[in-house]
């Protein structure tokens, strides 16, 4: 099923409830009412189009127009990324790790929650350090380049540092956290005996499962829309410096 803009946003929610995952990156708050998915969009400054690619996306896996997603503003499609880091690292991730402190094992089987919390402490360490490098270095670049193709005009800074970085350097840096995220599945799946409440563990292993899944979306959106639009966006810029069209200030 494709999703229009013509569908009521409740109804999205009752098709797949996963998607209250996408309306939080989104910022749209609960109580919408019957209104469509465009009239929220607008009441919210989205832009709809953006929206509805995004929610079949993440509905579909078959589904994902990379190159529609490419014709978006690169400022837009960081601000959509920014708001899922947020929500890693403010909910889903201390969501995982209080799980995993309620852990209890029998006292022979002690040491198994601690390799668990230490695994997962990994992780995060990874994850988050993967997230600063994003927000930090990654991002600022890419926006400035955007502005910079716009305004017509760039600094002598910003050039100089273009002229010994490219988007490929992040490419070919921009590690694979959903691995370790595999190996604590796996670990807890294979190799660890039970604990006294092993509901617990199937909460654990649900909430991997679906950050997995969100995170593996995330990475898609960065390696098949970002990279090749920033790509595209640093042959424009040298392109048009050449040109004459882009000033150096």
């Amino acid at each position: 099923m494709i999703i229009s803009k013509n569908f009521k946003m409740a109804e999205l929610i009752h098709l797949n409830y996963e998607i209250l995952s996408v309306l939080k990156r989104f910022n749209i708050q609960l109580g919408f009412g019957d209104l469509t998915v465009n009239d929220v969009c607008i009441k919210e400054n989205i832009n709809p189009d953006f929206f509805i690619e995004i929610v079949n996306s993440f509905n579909n896996k078959e589904y994902f127009p990379q190159n529609k997603l490419r014709e978006y503003p690169v400022n837009m499609i960081i601000g959509y990324l920014k708001n899922s880091h947020s929500l890693y690292i403010d909910k889903k991730i201390p969501e995982i790790e209080k799980l995993i402190e309620n852990l209890k094992f029998k006292l022979e089987e002690a040491k198994n929650k601690k390799l668990i919390q230490d695994f997962f402490l990994d992780y995060k360490k990874e994850f988050t350090e993967h997230i600063l490098r994003e927000e930090e270095r990654i991002y600022p670049y890419i926006i400035t380049l955007e502005k910079n193709i716009l305004e017509r005009k760039t600094q002598r800074t910003f050039f100089e540092q273009m002229k010994s970085y490219s988007i490929v350097h992040y490419q070919s840096d921009h590690n694979d956290v959903e691995e370790k995220l595999f190996d604590l599945k796996n670990l807890i799946i294979k190799y660890l005996p039970s604990p006294s409440n092993p509901e617990v563990y199937t909460s654990i292993l649900v909430k991997l499962f679906k950050l997995e899944k969100e995170i593996n979306e995330h990475t898609l959106l960065e390696e098949k829309v970002v990279i090749p639009k920033v790509l595209e966006m640093e042959k424009q810029f040298f392109s048009e410096i050449e040109e004459g069209k882009i000033k150096i200030q």
